[in-house]
């Protein structure tokens, strides 16, 4: 790779973290939630629409200056965490924000306790009714929400309880040192000794990792338990039910429909992974797969490598190819420094989109190295920085991260780009190697974090009865990789701490079934886009994007033809993965009958 990869500038929020607006934000912040407070608490109820619509833009002024402050600290912080000044300038900001929103936490108390009718009353306010999406938001938790001084005791213990438990996992992994014969990786570089050709090199990467791992175990168990012990007291003082019913309220979806679809994904795990790994093996040239050998390259396949610039222009010219529109949305994100591309010492490892602030655009982060699989995280990080685009005009307090759907657009986004590629290929192998990296990346996505969803519910529900330890927490992990994975992938102690490094389990317990759940929805709209049954079908999912947080799921679906409360549903998009693997093994004949 000679061109030079693009870092992002922040000057958008701040010019950095000495930028005299920084301190004059936060007075505003501070001194608009005191006046919320002296003006609104107490006084809901003998609001008029108007007035009620004031206190909605003075809540939306105030959520900008937060999110701006919150979200620069932030980034700013990630891609530079072994940065002192950085980490203590981003738990300056949380804490100033914490303590300083205290007086408004009546509103959403104060609001739950009023009647149906006086809501219905304001919103027959055309201008008030704009808002209905974030009302409706806020209702759902009518039944959830404690007194007013508990509440706001939790958000200004979440500082030393919570958050500080997840400062501590992040800012401990990303110190985290991997030595491969003898030369030193941070845990991006490693994950990519993983994808190594040479299989003795995967397998010293594999073992490290597990390694390291397991001497960090008894604090990151220790940090874990934490975490879920800190879930489960709120939980438990809110009513509700189960570990991931909070999650599932704030996705808006039912216990019932996770419930359903973890346990389609389950039944498949044999007829989909088992199948396709063991397919793998056979190309790998061994009886079982060991587990860090889940996403080598096979033996035959061409190691290409990829420039930024042309990894940007093959997903510009898909997303061009499947619409206009989303070219045009996609291609700002070049032409503007809201991409953090090469990876660095003490950045944060992996990808993401982050958009603070609901109503301004967001930003990008990767660790591009130049792999097949760096271009496909391109179009998925692209795909989420092209909804939030769409979602604009929402409005701030409308927006939400559903993130049931939240990964739609990003899954879509890789899947146009992936089927771009393979048109272009016209050798079989390498068409076989596409689809296999393909398939691996769905099985990673449909069905492992299924299997991390039982680890979850399984941890938490332990959890009840008091701390897990670290060899049941392992124990735990083995059993849902080896249920899942099949009799094809050898999960041996080598990689029983692997747990420890899924950063969701920590920051934001219960979101790993969104990925199944964004990935069955895809390949079903995917397989619908195929079918030809719907017309303008590019058209229609741009506007379903733009209303992914807003509408039922039935409702955005509804012109796809689709019904999400149907187990048909989960089933439909499962097929998809399918289809792949019987083509993988069409493909496998075809070849070997030409050798």
């Amino acid at each position: 790779m000679t061109d030079k990869m693009p870092a992002w500038d922040l000057s958008d929020y701040y010019s950095g973290i000495k930028d005299e607006r920084i301190a004059k934000d936060l007075e505003i912040y501070k001194t608009e939630t005191e006046k919320f407070a002296q003006t609104y608490k107490g006084k809901l109820a003998g609001l008029s629409a108007v007035e009620f619509l004031q206190a909605l833009k003075d809540i939306e002024k105030r959520s900008v200056i937060a999110s701006r402050l919150g979200g620069f600290a932030y980034l700013n912080m990630v891609t530079q965490m072994k940065n002192t000044e950085a980490v203590a300038f981003y738990q300056g900001i949380e804490e100033k924000l914490t303590n300083y929103c205290k007086p408004a936490i009546f509103f959403s108390l104060e609001f739950n306790a009023l009647p149906d009718s006086k809501i219905e009353e304001w919103l027959q306010n055309e201008d008030v009714a704009f808002y209905k999406y974030w009302i409706k938001r806020l209702r759902l938790f009518k039944d959830y929400e404690l007194s007013e001084p508990v509440e706001e005791l939790l958000v200004e213990k979440s500082l030393t309880s919570s958050e500080a438990w997840v400062r501590l996992y992040e800012e401990t992994s990303s110190r985290l040192v991997y030595t491969v014969d003898g030369k030193k990786y941070n845990d991006a570089e490693l994950s990519k000794l993983m994808l190594d050709k040479n299989a003795e090199t995967r397998e010293k990467a594999g073992k490290e990792l597990n390694r390291v791992l397991k001497e960090n175990g008894h604090l990151m168990t220790f940090i874990y338990n934490m975490v879920m012990k800190d879930k489960a007291i709120e939980d438990e003082k809110r009513g509700f039910k189960t570990p991931v019913s909070s999650r599932n309220l704030s996705e808006d979806v039912r216990d019932e429909t996770v419930e359903v679809l973890a346990k389609t994904v389950k039944k498949h795990y044999k007829d989909i992974a088992e199948r396709f790994y063991k397919l793998k093996a056979k190309w790998l040239g061994v009886e079982k797969i060991a587990y860090w050998d889940r996403n080598a390259p096979l033996p035959f396949t061409d190691d290409t490598t990829y420039s930024w610039d042309e990894a940007v222009q093959i997903v510009l010219d898909a997303y061009k190819e499947f619409s206009p529109k989303l070219y045009d949305i996609a291609k700002d994100f070049f032409t503007h420094n809201w991409i953090d591309v090469p990876p660095r010492d003490g950045k944060r490892s992996g990808a993401f989109c982050s958009g603070p602030i609901s109503t301004e655009h967001p930003y990008l982060m990767l660790n591009f190295v130049g792999k097949q699989n760096d271009v496909l995280t391109l179009a998925h990080e692209l795909g989420h920085g092209c909804h939030h685009q769409l979602r604009i005009k929402n409005g701030e307090l409308n927006e939400h991260s559903r993130m049931t759907s939240e990964e739609v657009a990003s899954v879509f986004g890789e899947m146009i780009v992936f089927q771009s590629m393979l048109r272009r290929q016209k050798d079989d192998k390498a068409k076989l190697c596409l689809i296999a990296s393909k398939v691996g990346d769905m099985i990673n996505t449909a069905i492992r974090q299924i299997a991390f969803h039982f680890f979850e519910l399984r941890a938490h529900n332990e959890r009840k009865n008091g701390e897990v330890s670290e060899e049941r927490l392992c124990q735990i992990w083995l059993e849902e990789m080896r249920d899942s994975l099949g009799q094809y992938v050898e999960v041996t102690d080598d990689s029983k701490h692997i747990w420890s490094m899924v950063g969701h389990f920590f920051f934001l317990p219960f979101y790993v079934y969104a990925y199944s759940f964004a990935d069955c929805f895809v390949n079903s709209l995917y397989q619908v886009s195929q079918s030809g049954k719907v017309e303008n079908f590019a058209d229609k999912y741009l506007d379903m994007l733009s209303k992914t947080a807003l509408e039922d799921y039935d409702k955005i679906l509804a012109p796809f033809g689709l019904n999400p409360n149907s187990p048909d549903f989960w089933e439909y998009g499962l097929s998809l993965i399918s289809s792949y693997i019987d083509l993988l093994e069409e493909l496998d004949k075809k070849i070997e009958a030409e050798a």
